[in-house]
């Protein structure tokens, strides 16, 4: 008999409840596996005893019973409610032993939609394309409040779906709005019990006079006066240093415009709700925002990698409270100048700014001892492409699509706090014991220019071809449109399980090949809508990308339908050859298989009469496992190899040449 289904969770929402787990580890032999859930409605104690089946009007959509996937929703339950679910795997021999059958059980509790803690939300200003937002706080609290989700849509287009934000703070300002346009909004709280109950909606328009603009107004009003004021200050101060040479003036003047950039570095952000990026580069010595770290809170335990300026270690901090937590150390290697020293402590400086779940936190710096140290939290499961690589073909759509999703929140954080990353890559991207996803690695990155579509020049440097967009590669000009370019990679090396992006190509031929049009192929088992997101990440037009806080809806609607993520693209290869690579002519299968290092295959395609290459561009999934491809990860760089391959002999054909 099979063993139980593993990696059982749950999401839930508003509407439904999703189960979702992975095959077991043990299939009894057998691939007819089917999977059934059972339910129980506990009371409060929880207690064997305490529990009674389900009512019957809850709903299993496809199926309680039979199914053939790895997930179900479940829909009507009753809310502050406790449900226990069992889920057994079953093949066509299962009971004929009469053998208790394994279970993976996991206990659901339903109290997210408790009453609201959001009364009135008011409109505090608004411009041509962002609205303020503020509310007071709840009088009474059942739990701490995490923080607050924003839900706003255009009112009259309610049916192309709606876009979220969240923030700490009672109160939001929220971007990328259209001019003269209402919009409907409602807050709720996520506390440590779930989400509380949307608050009622309310609409505001952009761009009006009447609630707000005053406000705009009299801050312009401000900044245009001390601008005219700061002006004419200057002026009598060139004047007077032209005149008498008093250089201790200069010397002042510069010492109390560094304490005003500190105090900025510091200081809350002049909206509430919003917090931007500060470049480091700017100030004398970046790590003054930073928590510096005694060095006795520290215990080094071992050695776990190399980085760029020194070893990476596990260990242990101390916190205030005495608690132990477990850390990741980066050390500054001995012999170093002070121009390595600042390089090593600016990621510190970057990552020390930002606070959002899906960003590396950083936990202090130790500057006043040696080694030099920067400690931030521990991710038990590494980089997340190792990590997919490790576990190839082990995690269902669902969870593939929520780390997807957790990059893409991440990312649409540092995109609205006006910051580009750069190398966004799988690699540069942390997987925590419970799978969250977190953007790291910020060596990189730079501040984005205050503008409406901000880019800037790099400086120089390599660039990480494969991930990078045309534009930034070939003018150097970096954005939040090239950073989603990158995501749409990240999105092919999940959906890969961690597969290199490219494959054996050489960084010139990617460049060429993106530049005549060619876009990297479905992953093998990949949904067609995951796909066709990709795609339009690699718009070559970098105004027609989406943006983050896009995708990161996008990918929401679909975890919360995840029967949008049933259909597959057809395993068998696309008709029309336009959008595919031109590869190096190859003469032989041999050279082929080697190109791809897949040459431990050549036997089996020659036995199973698969000579040519002409042939071979007309094998289908069926075929390349029965030839004995058997690891997944084979399989999935020989079907991307060989719709590339494809164009490659159609080419070939038409020119009139053949193997």
């Amino acid at each position: 008999a099979p063993s139980a289904p593993r990696n059982l969770i749950f999401l839930i929402n508003e509407t439904a409840l999703f189960l979702t787990w992975s095959p077991p580890s043990d299939s009894g032999g057998r691939k007819d596996l089917t999977y059934n859930i059972m339910c129980q409605r506990c009371g409060a104690s929880g207690g064997e005893e305490d529990c009674e089946p389900c009512e019957t009007d809850l709903r299993f959509v496809p199926r309680p019973l039979g199914l053939t996937g790895t997930s179900v929703a479940i829909l009507d339950f009753a809310t502050h409610a406790n449900y226990t679910f069992h889920v057994e795997t079953v093949n066509g021999v299962s009971g004929l032993g009469g053998n208790t059958r394994p279970l993976a059980n996991i206990t659901v509790t339903t109290d997210q939609t408790g009453p609201s803690l959001v009364g009135v939300v008011r409109k505090d200003w608004a411009s041509d394309n962002s609205i303020a937002l503020s509310w007071p706080e709840a009088e009474q609290q059942p739990n701490v409040i995490l923080d607050y989700e924003i839900k706003y849509y255009d009112k009259e287009q309610e049916q192309s779906g709606y876009s979220s934000t969240r923030t700490k703070a009672l109160s939001v300002i929220v971007t990328g709005l259209k001019p003269s346009t209402v919009y409907v909004f409602h807050v709720r709280a996520r506390t440590a019990a779930g989400f509380t109950a949307y608050s009622d909606t309310f609409d505001f328009s952009t761009g009006d006079e009447d609630s707000g603009m005053a406000a705009d107004h009299g801050q312009v009003l401000v900044v245009v006066t001390a601008a005219v004021g700061g002006f004419s200050l200057l002026i009598i101060l060139t004047l007077f240093f032209l005149i008498t040479g008093r250089c201790q003036g200069i010397i002042k003047a510069q010492l109390k415009s560094e304490d005003k950039r500190r105090a900025d570095f510091h200081n809350a952000p002049p909206f509430p709700g919003i917090k931007t990026y500060v470049d480091p580069d700017t100030y004398e010595d970046p790590t003054q925002a930073v928590h510096e770290i005694d060095p006795s809170r520290i215990r080094i335990e071992r050695v776990i990698g190399a980085g760029e300026f020194g070893e990476v270690c596990s260990g242990r901090l101390r916190t205030p409270g005495q608690k132990e937590i477990p850390v990741a150390i980066k050390t500054l290697k001995g012999g170093y100048v002070e121009r390595q020293r600042r390089d090593f402590l600016r990621e510190a400086s970057i990552v020390g700014q930002f606070d959002n779940p899906n960003i590396i936190r950083l936990e202090g710096v130790v500057t006043k001892s040696r080694p030099v140290m920067i400690v931030v939290e521990y991710m038990r499961n590494g980089s997340l492409d190792s990590f997919l690589r490790q576990h190839d073909d082990h995690f269902t759509l669902v969870q593939l699509v929520g780390m997807l999703h957790g990059v893409a929140s991440g990312m649409a954080y540092l995109s609205d706090m006006g910051y580009v990353h750069r190398d966004l890559a799988a690699r540069n991207v942390l997987v925590d014991e419970g799978l969250v996803c977190k953007v790291s690695d910020f060596g990189l990155s730079r501040v984005l220019e205050d503008h409406t579509e901000p880019a800037y020049n790099t400086m120089g440097g390599k660039i990480p071809v494969r991930w990078t967009a045309p534009e930034a590669i070939t003018y150097r000009k970096f954005s939040s449109a090239s950073d989603v370019w990158s995501y749409g990679i990240v999105m092919w090396e999940v959906m890969s399980y961690g597969e290199r992006p490219y494959w054996e190509m050489s960084n010139q031929d990617v460049i060429l090949s993106i530049e005549e049009g060619y876009r990297l192929p479905v992953p093998m088992d990949c949904p067609g809508v995951l796909h066709q997101l990709m795609l339009h990440c690699w718009q070559k037009e970098r105004g027609q990308r989406p943006h983050f806080n896009s995708v990161v809806s996008f990918l929401d609607k679909l975890i919360r339908n995840p029967s949008s993520l049933l259909t597959l693209v057809d395993n068998s290869f696309p008709e029309s050859p336009e959008d595919m690579p031109g590869y190096p002519l190859f003469i032989s299968i041999g050279e082929w298989l080697d190109s791809i290092k897949m040459s431990q295959y050549k036997h089996q395609f020659l036995a199973a009469g698969f000579t040519t290459l002409d042939s071979v561009s007309t094998m289908r999934i069926e075929d390349i496992r029965r030839i004995g491809v058997s690891l997944i990860g084979h399989q999935r760089r020989i079907v991307s190899s060989i719709q590339s391959l494809r164009l490659q002999v159609l080419t070939v054909q038409h020119n009139g040449f053949h193997n």
